[in-house]
């Protein structure tokens, strides 16, 4: 049996009060960051693939189905407006299409030949990266999907929860994130799903750093979508250059980025 389907190390959870099962579900999840941190080689190998390939204008692609679709498309979804880049730069896709977001679509998983499908709605080149999340990594789905990647000459990886799975064979740059049975047993939209996350975070913020969307530690290029963020980028301003508040923000909403009013400001 695979791991993400094995029995849970806790029985009677019916009958735990509120504060055990919270304490006990506290004590799984401690356990993911160093199941991640056993993978920090496999990830870096995966990364530094990516970086040169999208540098020479190549893209992005999450494919997944139920959970691991939803936290694909949640990764790039928040790409554009954090970094300021294009949202076709990471593409989030999910087996069933954007309306199995919220309501799981009816055997849309088990169709093998779908997500090469629904890439190609994307168009895509041969700098292009495809990386299938799947906890269990059987999901067909996500396995036809990165196979059909591999062929036409993409580049493809993987995130799952289990060793040695279909999937992992099927791409060049598997990572397997091993974090045990699951407090409700086989739910893995929670550790196996925040084990997921936290890849995903690497993968997109490294890959945005090293792309210059990263600058010190400021998010220069970050879309000023709220007043909040408006906020930020003039405090931003503030330090990088000494301005005043009421200058710094005028020449943010002038500018329309902070890289663009920091740049401005020592170009004169």
């Amino acid at each position: 049996m695979s791991t993400t389907e094995s029995t849970s190390l806790y029985d009677a959870l019916d009958e735990m009060d509120i504060r055990s099962l919270l304490e006990n579900i506290n004590k799984e999840d401690q356990k993911v960051a160093v199941a991640v941190e056993k993978e920090l080689t496999s990830i870096e190998s995966l990364i530094s693939q990516i970086v040169p390939r999208m540098k020479k204008g190549g893209r992005l692609f999450y494919i997944g189905a139920g959970t691991s679709g939803r936290l694909g498309i949640l990764d790039a979804s928040e790409c554009p407006p954090t970094y300021g880049v294009p949202f076709d730069w990471v593409v989030g896709i999910i087996a069933g299409g954007d309306k199995a977001i919220r309501k799981a679509v009816e055997n849309a998983e088990d169709d093998p030949e779908q997500a090469w499908k629904d890439i190609q709605e994307f168009g895509f080149n041969e700098q292009d990266t495809v990386i299938g999340i799947a906890a269990s990594g059987t999901t067909p789905y996500v396995i036809g999907g990165v196979k059909a990647s591999k062929e036409a000459g993409l580049l493809t990886g993987c995130i799952t929860c289990n060793t040695g799975s279909p999937l992992a064979a099927a791409v060049e740059y598997p990572i397997e994130v091993v974090v045990g049975p699951e407090f409700v047993t086989g739910s893995t939209r929670m550790k196996s799903g925040t084990a997921q996350k936290l890849v995903l975070n690497m993968i997109s913020t490294t890959t945005m750093i090293k792309l210059g969307r990263v600058k010190g530690n400021k998010m220069v290029d970050m879309q000023l979508s709220n007043e909040k963020l408006v906020k930020r980028g003039t405090r931003m301003i503030m330090e990088a250059t000494g301005l005043e508040e009421l200058a710094a923000k005028e020449s943010l909403m002038k500018h329309g980025s902070v890289r663009a009013a920091v740049a401005s400001f020592y170009s004169k």
